[in-house]
């Protein structure tokens, strides 16, 4: 079933996203967090394939319409978010997804890619229902993250030949929420680059580890989903 594109609230206004539902009509819910190159095709593709899975999917346009097919392009409008703007669309989409007539589980989970790996654990920081978040080599540098608010586990998906969020970034992440007694499980691919699971990138697409990280990403919410 194809998704199509919805509107939600956000702080008093409206905000955007794409929805995707699993043909069963029922099932959790996750706010699939976009990478710096906006609510492109290959966010609306890996949210269709959380609905095969089952899930509802909403992936909020967080720039609003614009997206980029150029690493500058893309540099720019990463660092031009609004980052209080977008957490409020994030908590929008996630009152959006706990209203809708389906959805089974009580919290929502969060995922992201790149910038939207750290948004996704920001909201997962900031919101009680958050149940469950996958951050995959997250990275934006005006996001701050407070653990001491985080309730739900974090899955961490990372490579180890990622420029932009090293091992030793990842790891260091995984010591600060573990220090803050929250629950984290960290997985770095050996041999990949960042941005490994972005099939429409064939210069660091990596399908094996792509392959993994999508398991572990729907066994790890339906573990914790309920």
């Amino acid at each position: 079933m194809a998704g199509q594109m919805v509107e939600f609230a956000s702080n008093g206004g409206k905000a955007q996203g794409y929805l995707a539902t699993p043909a069963s009509g029922s099932g959790p819910a996750l706010v699939v967090i976009q990478e710096w190159w906006g609510l492109v095709p290959h966010i609306k593709a890996v949210a269709d394939r959380f609905a095969a899975e089952g899930f509802f999917a909403l992936a909020p346009d967080l720039y609003r319409g614009e997206s980029a097919k150029k690493p500058d392009d893309a540099g720019r409008l990463m660092m031009a978010l609004d980052i209080d703007r977008s957490a409020r669309d994030l908590a929008g989409a996630v009152a959006f997804l706990l209203a809708r007539k389906g959805v089974s589980a009580r919290k929502v989970g969060t995922v992201g890619f790149c910038m939207g790996g750290q948004l996704a654990l920001a909201t997962a920081c900031k919101s009680g229902d958050v149940g469950a978040c996958v951050d995959f080599y997250g990275v934006h540098p005006n996001v701050r993250l407070d653990f001491a608010k985080l309730s739900a586990p974090v899955l961490g998906l990372f490579a180890e030949r990622d420029g932009f969020v090293t091992p030793e970034i990842a790891r260091k992440l995984e010591r600060d929420v573990k220090a803050a007694g929250k629950s984290f499980e960290l997985h770095i691919y050996p041999g990949v680059d960042h941005a490994f699971f972005n099939d429409t990138r064939p210069d660091v697409y990596n399908r094996e580890a792509a392959t993994d990280a999508w398991n572990r990403t729907t066994q790890f919410f339906r573990r914790n989903l309920h």
